[in-house]
C-alpha cells in the first residue's frame, strides 16, 4: 500500500535497533533495496537492487527519508510461508508445554499457515528477527501456533484462523525497535524506569507498522495493539477496560501471557492455567477456557512442596501483599504531586487487583497446606510475584521524574514489592 504522510513521519528516519538487526540478518540472508532510496531532500542514498551493507548504515546517519527504510528493503532468501510451516512443524513435534493444544489441531495448522500472506515490511522483519534475535522469532511461531489453535477450538473457520494466526505472529514485531536487552524475553529481571518505558511502547509501534505499512486487516493492528492490554484496566500501554479491547485482541492476550507463563523449561500447560487465572477479570474466559480444559487432559501437577514449606510461602506472600497496601494507604496521606498522587492510585489499583487474585485462589485456607496442592500453590506464588514486580515498573514509569523528596516517598513503596520470590 502506498505510504502515507502520517507513515512518513513515524518512520521518517531508520530506527537504529530494527536497522541493526537487518544488517545482522544481512551476513546471511540476501536483504536488497527494492527501490532507490531517497532522503527527503531528494540525495540518492543506495540504489535499487543493490544489497544491504554497515554503509548503508552510515550513510542513514541523520537523515530523514522520503520513504520508510521496511518499505524499500526486501529480504530474498528470508522467511516464506513453508519456512513457517518448517519452524511450526518444529514447535508441534517437541514435548514443550503447548503440546497438548497444538498437537489436536496439528493438520489444520500446517494446512493454514501454508495460506498466511506475509506482506513484505512483515517478512523482512520476521527474517531480520529469525537471524538476529531467534527467542523472539520463536516467540513468534509459538504465538502463531497457539491463536491459531484456540481459534480453531473455538470454532473459527479457515479467514478467521488466519487472521488470529498472523496476529499471534506480528504481535511483537515492536520489539525490533527497541534494544534487545529490554524486550519481553527479558522482563522478568530487574528493569529499572527507564528500561521498562521502552518495553511498553512495542504495543504502540507494533500498532503503527502494521497499521501504516502493510495492507493487513485493521483488525489484526488493532490486536497488536491490545496484546498487553487486561480486561479489568490492568494493563498496558492505554489501560483499555472490557469491551473496549476487541475479541482479537482478547485472543493474542491470552496466547503471549500463557506463553510467557511457559518460559521455564519444564513448564506444562497448567502452569500457564493456573497463571491465566491467578487474578480474575483479567482475560478472556472464552479463550482461556479453551486452554484451561486442554490442560485437564494432562497428569496432574507433581507436588514439590512439604505442607510446611507450602505454609511458610503462603504465610510470606500474604504479607508482602499486605505491607504493600498499607503502604500505599499511608503514602497516599497528606499533599502530593500530581505525578506522585497518579502512581499510588494506580499502585493501590494493581495491588488491589493482586489481592482479589490471593483471595479467590484460596490458598490463605488452612486447607490450602495439602501437598496435593503443592504444584498450584508454587504456580499461583510464582505469578503474584511476577506481577508484583510488574506493579514497581508500572508504578515508576507513571509518576516519570520526581523531585528527590517525592522519589524517595516512592522508593519507600516500591521497597515493599520484592523483585523476586523466597525460596
Amino acid at each position: 500500500m502506498s505510504t502515507s504522510n502520517r507513515s512518513a513521519s513515524a518512520f521518517a528516519s531508520a530506527n537504529p535497533h530494527a536497522l541493526a538487526a537487518i544488517l545482522e540478518a544481512s551476513e546471511t540472508r540476501r536483504i536488497i533495496a527494492a527501490t532507490d532510496i531517497f532522503d527527503l531532500a531528494g540525495t540518492k542514498l543506495w540504489a535499487r537492487n543493490q544489497p544491504v551493507s554497515a554503509e548503508l548504515q552510515r550513510k542513514l546517519l541523520d537523515r530523514k527519508l522520503r520513504e520508510p527504510l521496511e518499505a524499500c528493503l526486501v529480504a530474498e532468501d528470508g522467511v516464506t510461508p513453508a519456512s513457517l510451516a518448517a519452524a511450526l512443524a518444529q514447535r508441534i513435534d517437541s514435548d514443550g508445554g503447548l503440546a497438548p493444544l497444538l498437537r489436536p489441531q496439528a493438520s489444520m495448522l500446517l494446512r493454514e499457515v501454508t495460506h498466511l500472506h506475509l506482506h513484505p515490511v512483515a517478512q523482512l522483519l520476521l527474517s531480520a528477527a529469525q537471524a538476529a534475535r531467534p527467542e523472539s522469532f520463536d516467540h513468534a511461531v509459538a504465538a502463531m501456533a497457539l491463536t491459531g489453535a484456540l481459534m480453531a477450538r473455538h470454532g473459527g473457520q479457515a479467514p478467521e484462523i488466519r487472521v488470529a494466526m498472523i496476529a499471534g505472529l506480528l504481535h511483537d514485531l515492536g520489539e525490533m525497535y527497541i534494544a534487545p536487552e529490554f524486550g519481553e524475553a527479558e522482563a522478568d529481571r530487574e528493569l529499572d524506569a527507564l528500561a521498562y518505558r521502552q518495553l511498553v511502547v512495542h504495543p504502540h509501534v507494533g500498532l503503527l507498522l502494521v497499521a501504516q505499512l502493510t495492507n493487513y486487516p485493521g483488525a489484526v493492528a488493532r490486536a497488536v495493539a491490545e496484546h498487553h492490554e487486561r480486561l479489568d484496566g490492568s494493563g498496558y500501554p492505554h489501560r483499555l477496560t472490557g469491551d473496549r479491547i476487541s475479541v482479537l485482541g482478547r485472543l493474542v492476550a491470552v496466547a503471549d501471557a500463557a506463553l510467557a507463563a511457559l518460559r521455564g523449561p519444564d513448564a506444562a500447560l497448567q502452569r500457564a492455567s493456573v497463571a491465566l487465572r491467578a487474578v480474575p477479570g483479567e482475560f478472556d474466559l472464552a479463550w482461556v477456557g479453551h486452554l484451561t480444559r486442554a490442560a485437564g487432559d494432562e497428569p496432574a501437577l507433581t507436588p514439590v512442596m512439604e505442607p510446611a514449606d507450602i505454609r511458610a510461602r503462603r504465610a510470606a506472600l500474604g504479607e508482602v501483599l499486605q505491607a504493600a497496601e498499607d503502604n500505599v494507604a499511608l503514602l497516599g496521606v497528606g499533599e502530593r504531586s500530581p505525578a506522585l498522587r497518579a502512581a499510588l492510585e494506580l499502585a493501590s489499583f494493581l495491588v488491589a487487583r493482586l489481592r482479589v487474585g490471593w483471595n479467590e485462589s484460596g490458598l490463605w485456607h488452612p486447607q490450602a497446606a495439602s501437598g496435593a496442592d503443592a504444584a498450584e500453590v508454587e504456580a499461583v506464588e510464582d505469578e503474584l510475584y511476577f506481577r508484583l514486580r510488574g506493579i514497581q515498573r508500572a508504578v515508576l514509569m507513571r509518576a516519570g521524574e520526581l523531585p528527590a523528596e517525592e522519589a524517595a516517598t516512592l522508593a519507600a513503596l516500591c521497597d515493599s514489592l520484592p523483585m523476586g520470590r523466597m525460596g
